[in-house]
């Protein structure tokens, strides 16, 4: 008989995105050589999990995890994944020609290019191919590949508008010398020069494409400009590919405010560091840094490094990670995070992580990565480019050759079939989802907002419900005292009885009541001999009375007078938990503690309904009665209690089918099976736990919810965004292409506006980045 262990697949092969990956394929193949009887993957609403089925008389769990993370990590050293800078792209085709370039290379396993980020997710195996052979294709093709840090100069951020203004000043002069009456060769010669400067980047984009045998946008407006040549037209044919040249240079200028936007957060980190190492201060780079080193962090300063302060006070701005808008106050033993800002205090902060492994930099990693992943609506538009492109080429043909049997003016023909391929070039189209994508993504990051990926952003804009845990997500996640209730004695004289006896004790109920005592400036003498009744409270001496705190359970067989019996039926009501403090056999009263809700939290679902959310719904693993109190006092429309993590996940399935898209925020620890049934994991505190970075679709990075209505917001806008560009950029082809067909239209303001609503489109979707 076998038993099964399921695992998640990101924690083994963190780079892996599913269950289609070829290192999963392999890690079945290597798991099933260790002997274990049958090992699969399966996917469970975007999460690949790992099904290992083995004998129990053979393996242990632990040891099945150890293969399990051991094959992962062969795997991981063998096959390896890399996020590359991509120069030298100017349209979304170059895009296209890289990644067909190197999906046909041997030993690359896969390659998804995003123009709009100039980023390269790249998955090779290194048994079969270099890194620098995989570089040198990429530059054989014209691009080039950065190095992380490094920037491609002022010309080669410029180069693509210095030829598009070459190409103009040559166009320019070549029809003022026509107009003069020069030497129709003077005048040829430098159309002829507007030519080669306007078309050097779209020819060789062209040929890459047609070497790849497939025909994209730059093909239509090469064809187009040779046959206005053919024609004669040579400043129409010049003006085509000066303006379409000028469109590509402006909307990638365009395009590159978005990507600073997420290269700016990279920048927020210190260069250096004043650390103390054998008994001095000394100045180091950041990158130098090791774990247990202590810097020195003054007053105004950014940390350098992930750490725990180890000495001094002060109020930090996390905004640059957390997106919280007030300074959190730091005392030792708390976490701070490399780029916030320290305040008035000076700290001494002992570093916890690498430079390469703190949250910024892990931050701007995987925004880095959720760019190169195209949305939904990206990939349709993309499939749709693949039909319609080589359909625009076929109808142009016809439209050459049928009309002249019909008696119709072969020139006539031939350069009305030059406009509609000029007037059908889908450019816009091609920009107006990744643009959208990559400024919505960015405006989220500086929020305090990971999203990873266009479909999650997308996913995001459409939910109807979100779920809910309740523990450490809707409330503190820690008792606290809601009620203080004296019978016989006054508030204070009862705290003070029951923070004595309870100060002996660490558990987390005995520690609230402390802590309650205590903010409220009381003092006591110490306890004398104590005794744990487990399960239901402590007794004690304290001042020379007896002292007894607990439940009910505690004080079975005795009578509770009637006011303590109605004090504790309305408490257990209210979903709390009730001790009962008696001394010398006299009950003196009730002190209620709770997991008491987040401030703010009613808010925040009030906002998220006004956003369109129909229903917020609690999922807790705790009794109905306190499930219902918190969910009574947030304002939540359902409650589900009594789950454990494997009914979570039936309740999620269950909300999708009544409510269709539906969200799922928890920490991203416990909840993650629940998560990953949901249309979009949210996880909480995305800044402090390695896990939910990790396993969620979507990260709060501050531990709080007042970032979620703006993530949904921001969604909602980045979908509203991308309608907008798709009806921009389809409504001008739909225009265009009739207008040329019938000859009210010609090359020139045909590509007068196809380049201009490609501009369109593209700070269109700049918007984002202002978005509040």
């Amino acid at each position: 008989m076998t038993e099964k262990l399921t695992l998640d697949l990101s924690l083994i092969l963190p780079d892996v995105a599913d269950e289609r990956d070829a290192c999963a394929g392999r890690l079945t193949e290597l798991l099933q050589a260790e002997g274990l009887e049958k090992v699969h993957l399966i996917r469970e609403d975007g999460s690949a999990r790992l099904c290992l089925h083995y004998d129990p008389q053979r393996f242990s769990v632990s040891r099945v995890r150890e293969l399990a993370q051991a094959a992962g990590a062969k795997i991981g050293n063998r096959y390896r994944h890399e996020s590359l800078r991509i120069d030298g792209m100017d349209c979304p085709t170059c895009a296209t020609v890289i990644e067909h370039a190197l999906q046909r290379t041997d030993g690359v396993l896969e390659a998804s290019v995003s123009y709009a980020a100039e980023r390269l997710r790249l998955e090779y195996d290194s048994e079969k191919i270099e890194r620098l052979a995989i570089v040198r294709r990429i530059e054989a093709l014209g691009y080039a590949v950065l190095e992380e840090g490094r920037e491609a100069g002022w010309f080669a951020e410029h180069r693509e508008l210095i030829f598009s203004g070459v190409a103009g000043l040559l166009l320019l002069a070549g029809w003022l010398a026509g107009l003069a009456g020069a030497p129709r060769n003077l005048s040829l010669g430098l159309l002829l020069g507007a030519y080669a400067a306007g078309g050097f980047y779209t020819l060789r984009d062209a040929w890459q494409s047609v070497k790849s045998r497939r025909f994209d946008i730059d093909t239509l407006m090469i064809v187009a400009a040779a046959g206005a040549a053919a024609l004669g037209a040579w400043e129409e044919g010049a003006l085509l590919l000066f303006l379409f040249s000028l469109g590509h240079a402006l909307e990638h200028l365009a395009m590159d405010r978005a990507r600073r936007a997420i290269e700016a957060l990279a920048e927020l980190a210190p260069k250096t560091a004043i650390v103390q190492r054998d008994a001095a201060e000394i100045e180091v780079r950041v990158e130098d840094l090791q774990r247990g080193d202590r810097v020195i962090v003054k007053p105004g300063q950014r940390i350098p490094a992930d750490g725990v302060v180890a000495s001094g006070s002060s109020a930090v701005d996390q905004s640059p990670v957390t997106g919280e808008s007030m300074p959190v106050d730091k005392q030792p033993g708390d976490k701070v995070f490399a780029a916030t800002v320290n305040g008035e205090g000076a700290l001494v902060v002992e570093v916890t992580r690498l430079a390469r492994e703190s949250t910024l930099a892990r931050m701007v990693e995987m925004v880095a990565e959720a760019q190169t992943q195209k949305s939904p609506t990206q990939r349709f538009t993309d499939r749709f480019e693949r039909i319609f492109v080589p359909v625009v080429l076929v109808g142009a043909g016809l439209l050459i050759l049928l009309p002249p049997l019909l008696g119709f003016p072969f020139a006539v023909s031939f350069y009305r079939a030059m406009a509609v391929l000029v007037a059908a070039s889908p450019c816009a189209l091609a920009i107006a989802t990744p643009s959208a994508v990559l400024s919505g993504i960015a405006r989220a990051a500086r929020g305090g907002v990971l999203i990873k990926g266009g479909a999650h952003l997308e996913n995001l804009g459409v939910l109807t419900a979100i779920a809910f845990d309740k523990t450490g997500t809707l409330t503190i996640g820690k008792p606290r005292v809601t009620d203080v209730v004296a019978v016989i004695v006054d508030e204070a004289r009862l705290l003070t009885v029951a923070a004595a006896v309870e100060s002996r004790s660490a558990h987390p109920l005995a520690q609230a009541v402390v802590a309650e005592a205590k903010g409220r400036g009381l003092t006591w003498s110490e306890a004398g001999k104590t005794e744990s009744v487990t399960g239901k409270g402590v007794r004690a001496e304290f001042e020379g009375q007896k002292v007894a705190i607990g439940n009910a359970k505690l004080f079975d067989g005795e009578s509770l007078p009637e006011v303590i019996q109605q004090h504790i039926l309305r408490l257990q009501t209210e979903g709390k938990t009730i001790m009962l403090i008696q001394v010398d056999g006299q009950f003196l009263g009730v002190v209620a503690l709770a997991d008491t809700p987040r401030e703010g939290v009613r808010g925040v679902l009030e906002r998220l309904h006004q956003l369109g959310i129909r229903k917020t719904i609690m999922l807790t693993g705790d009794n109905e009665g306190v499930g219902r109190a918190i969910a009574n006092t947030v304002g939540l429309d359902e409650v589900k209690a009594g789950l454990l993590p494997e009914d979570k996940v039936k309740a999620m399935e269950e909300l999708s089918q009544r409510y269709g898209q539906v969200a799922m925020v928890g920490d991203g620890v416990n909840d993650a099976p629940a998560m990953a049934r949901a249309t979009v994991g949210i996880a909480m505190g995305g800044a402090g736990t390695d896990v939910a970075l990790e396993t969620a679709d979507v990260a709060l990075m501050a531990d709080d919810l007042s970032k979620l209505p703006f993530a949904v917001a921001l969604s909602r806008a980045s979908r509203r965004i991308i309608r907008q560009n798709l009806w921009v950029s389809l409504g001008v082809v739909a225009l265009l292409i009739p207008a040329t067909l019938f000859g009210w239209t010609g090359i020139g303001v045909a590509v007068l506006l196809h380049e201009g609503s490609t501009l369109v489109v593209v700070l269109n979707a700049l918007r984002l980045l202002a978005y509040r």
